[in-house]
C-alpha cells in the first residue's frame, strides 16, 4: 500500500481544499492528512474559525482522505513521514523547497494551488461583507 501525507488548516473547506485532498489521493492508496491543532495554531498566531475537532470531523467525511491526524509543532514531520511508513509528501507549490529536507524519507511533491480561492480571501471578504 502506498501512503500519502498532507498537512494544513482546513479551515472554510472550499474547492481548492478538495482539488489538493483529491490530487494528493491520486499519488497513493491511503492519504493521511495532517492538521493543525487549535495549540498549534496558537503558536502560529493563526485564528481558525472551526475548532480542530470540527475540522477533523469535516475532513473524515471526505472521500480521498483515510485518517487524520493533528499537527502539534512543525518539527513532526519526519516522525508522521517514519511512524506511518509514507511514500510520498504533497504539499502546495506555495511552499515548495520548503519540505525538501523530508526526501531523505519519501517522495516530495509540491501541487500548483487552485487559482482564484483561499481561505484567506474568504475570511477578508466575509469581513467586507459583514463591515461594508
Amino acid at each position: 500500500m502506498k501512503k500519502v501525507i498532507t498537512y494544513g488548516t482546513f479551515d472554510l473547506l472550499h474547492t481548492g481544499h478538495i482539488n489538493i485532498l483529491r490530487r494528493a489521493k491520486e499519488f497513493g492508496d491511503y492519504l493521511i492528512v495532517a492538521i493543525s491543532s487549535d495549540q498549534f495554531n496558537a503558536l502560529k498566531d493563526k485564528k481558525a474559525y472551526y475548532s480542530f475537532e470540527q475540522r477533523k470531523a469535516i475532513l473524515e467525511a471526505i472521500r480521498y482522505v483515510d485518517e487524520v491526524i493533528p499537527e502539534h509543532k512543525w518539527e513532526q514531520k519526519v516522525e508522521d513521514v517514519q511512524n506511518n511508513d509514507v511514500d510520498v509528501f504533497v504539499m502546495g507549490d506555495d511552499w515548495k523547497g520548503k519540505f525538501d529536507f523530508l526526501k531523505d524519507h519519501c517522495e516530495v511533491v509540491y501541487l500548483p494551488r487552485t487559482v482564484g480561492i483561499s481561505t484567506t480571501q474568504i475570511k477578508k471578504d466575509l469581513n467586507k461583507a459583514n463591515n461594508g
